[in-house]
């Protein structure tokens, strides 16, 4: 056997930490070599003495393929002639100590379906996509101004088979497509399918970074759910995490024998609270292959951003550690410089190479300028989620309609700060889980008045400045907690309470895009504008949101109390309409409300030339528009 050597350019590029196609270089590649046909095998292991091929085309033997040692660049490659795709293999590594460690391919395109862990050769052949329309409609779009609402799935738990199996990527194009359709999302984000052994994970403990789970189906299923997405108008979205990563034995934790993906030192190396390993971003190599995983999803499955998990935990070195538990960086602060630096690259390279795609932040914290260019200090995201804007939110709606008028301030804080970000505003899976109720169930009251609660908090989601992202199953006021192990309770929409529900999200995502005050301006200060924020011992709140050429007047009621005669201040007299109101019956509620529309008169008010008087209905939202 021989071992074709790899490009010096290729290594080079690798070991400066650029080779931003390292996912044709290194894994496994069928190819010709000296005029055979077979696979061509590389892998990074600085460290290593020894390493070998091994697999079900040579019994697993670590002396039958070994592997050659390119220098100083520590990969290691071998071909292996007459071996086809889909054979089986792992690399069984040498340490310095004179142990065999069997790892996973780190850049493996395929796994096994879990429990079993072995890499997959793979063949890239040519996928027949139809969505070139779509690339160039992204490409052109300014995204700032285009109405976003995403609808976040767990692709193991959305829907099962009679049987409780999952879906497979073919199926849940079938199935998803038109539900998403039908709603009016603009876009899906699929929780990480790159491949993970743990189910209970969520896909958030990566083993596979180039490769989609198994559990789904193959490489090319998932393109096909990508395809059909675009061929009918939505945006797909990645959950990717490369904050960290398991310690599961065969894969990346002390690959070669050393920690050459994390931090020897546990105080830089390891979230305690995760149980997991983080990676050395001041690595060369490291960072390749990660900004290369990024871009493999964008290149070959024309995913059109990703939602970077964690990373307030990688900005912080001390995240979640006592005093004592970690290391300052070479200034003596807690920023992870390392990390920062990898960000801003990532962030640039992906919007680079793949323009109008969308990158965007899981950042809990007060970390300024997250969603701001790394040339101005930023670290280049397009969007940051907006968790503040979230926690106050529930929190306000989770206390008894008497008490909210001494809570008021959760509804006003976060204008102080909403346009210091593009944020998007996220009711996501982490708000369903681990004893913290369905949205459904975080409302107080009755069984009528939780149903009101959760209507009244999707229309502020859709009229208040940002971005939008639903969970699934909040859309029907799904009822018990989110559970990885079984489909959403899809029987609940039998039931006209839970249809009026879905009917909601419905008209709020047609209500969003087809509205341009509701969405050209949320990253701009001068597309909100306060009506009244004051009337606190009412629990009401007042808003104008303002497009180029239109107005958007929505006003809220927090109490069951219905208002009657309630006067705002408007900028224009003459008619308004009442474009949408939560507590229609339509939706369950008690079609309280303005159905014949309202006459502004000329009476200033609150510092408006106009005036109206409104009927609000009981713990709802009404939107208004002057008429035209």
């Amino acid at each position: 056997m021989d071992s074709p050597l790899l490009s010096d350019y290729d290594l080079y590029l690798f070991g400066e930490g650029r080779h931003w196609h390292i996912y044709n270089v290194l894994g496994a590649h069928p190819c010709q070599f000296q005029g055979e046909h077979g696979v061509r095998f590389a892998v990074w292991a600085p460290n290593a003495t020894a390493v070998s091929v091994i697999g079900d085309f040579n019994g697993w033997q670590p002396a039958s393929s070994p592997m050659q040692c390119h220098g100083a660049s520590g990969v290691w490659s071998a071909f292996v002639p007459g071996l086809e795709p889909g054979a089986l293999y792992k690399f069984a590594i040498t340490t310095r100590r004179g142990e065999v460690r069997v790892k996973t391919d780190p850049y493996g395109q395929q796994f096994e379906l879990r429990p079993a862990n072995a890499a997959v050769v793979t063949a890239r052949e040519p996928f027949n996509w139809g969505d070139g329309d779509w690339l160039a409609r992204r490409r052109q779009d300014a995204w700032q101004q285009t109405p976003l609402s995403v609808y976040e799935v767990h692709a193991g738990s959305w829907r099962h088979h009679g049987s409780g199996r999952w879906l497979t990527y073919r199926e849940l194009a079938d199935q998803l497509i038109p539900y998403v359709l039908e709603l009016g999302f603009t876009h899906i984000e699929l929780l990480p399918v790159t491949e993970h052994p743990l189910d209970e994970s969520w896909g958030y403990q990566t083993t596979g970074y180039y490769a989609p789970t198994r559990r789904y189906g193959s490489p090319d299923d998932l393109r096909y759910l990508v395809d059909q997405c675009h061929r009918h108008g939505i945006g797909v979205l990645l959950d990717w995490v490369p904050g960290h990563f398991p310690e599961d034995e065969h894969a990346l934790a002390r690959f070669d024998g050393t920690a050459l993906y994390e931090h020897e030192d546990p105080r830089r190396g390891k979230h305690q609270d995760w149980g997991t390993l983080i990676y050395n971003y001041g690595r060369h190599e490291v960072r390749n292959f990660l900004i290369g995983s990024a871009l493999y999803w964008l290149d070959t499955y024309h995913l059109d951003g990703l939602r970077v998990d964690a990373v307030a935990s990688m900005l912080y070195l001390n995240y979640s550690r006592r005093d004592g538990e970690w290391l300052p960086n070479a200034h003596g602060g807690n920023e992870n410089l390392e990390a920062i630096d990898f960000l801003r690259t990532l962030n640039e390279v992906c919007q680079t190479r793949f323009p109008g795609i969308l990158m965007i932040a899981e950042e809990s914290t007060s970390w300024p300028q997250v969603t701001r260019p790394p040339r101005v200090g930023g670290l280049g995201f397009n969007l940051k989620w907006n968790m503040g804007w979230m926690h106050d939110t529930l929190d306000y709606l989770s206390h008894d309609p008497v008490h909210r008028q001494y809570h008021h301030d959760k509804l006003t804080f976060g204008l102080m700060y909403a346009f210091s970000e593009n944020f998007m505003l996220p009711l996501s899976h982490d708000e369903v889980v681990h004893g913290k109720a369905s949205l459904l169930h975080k409302m107080p009251g009755d069984d009528w008045q939780q149903r009101a609660n959760l209507r009244l908090l999707f229309a502020y989601q859709y009229t208040y400045p940002g971005a939008k992202l639903l969970f699934m199953g909040g859309e029907f006021g799904q009822r018990r907690e989110w559970s990885e192990i079984r489909e959403l309770d899809w029987e609940l929409l039998q039931y006209p309470g839970h249809q009026g529900l879905k009917t909601l999200i419905r008209d709020l995502n047609h209500l969003y895009r087809g509205t341009p005050s509701l969405h050209a301006r949320d990253y701009r200060a001068d597309g909100f504008e306060w009506v009244d924020c004051h009337d606190a011992p009412q629990s009401v709140i007042s808003y104008l949101r303002q497009g180029p050429d239109d107005t958007t007047l929505v006003v809220i009621n927090f109490t069951p109390v219905v208002r009657y005669g309630y006067r705002i201040g408007v900028p224009r007299s003459g008619h308004w309409r009442e474009v949408l109101n939560t507590d229609s019956t339509y939706y369950g509620g008690s079609n309280v409300g303005n159905p014949m529309g309202l006459a502004a008169r000329d009476e200033p008010w609150m510092g408006r030339p106009a005036s109206l008087e409104l009927t609000l209905p009981p713990l709802a939202a009404v939107v208004l528009r002057p008429a035209t």
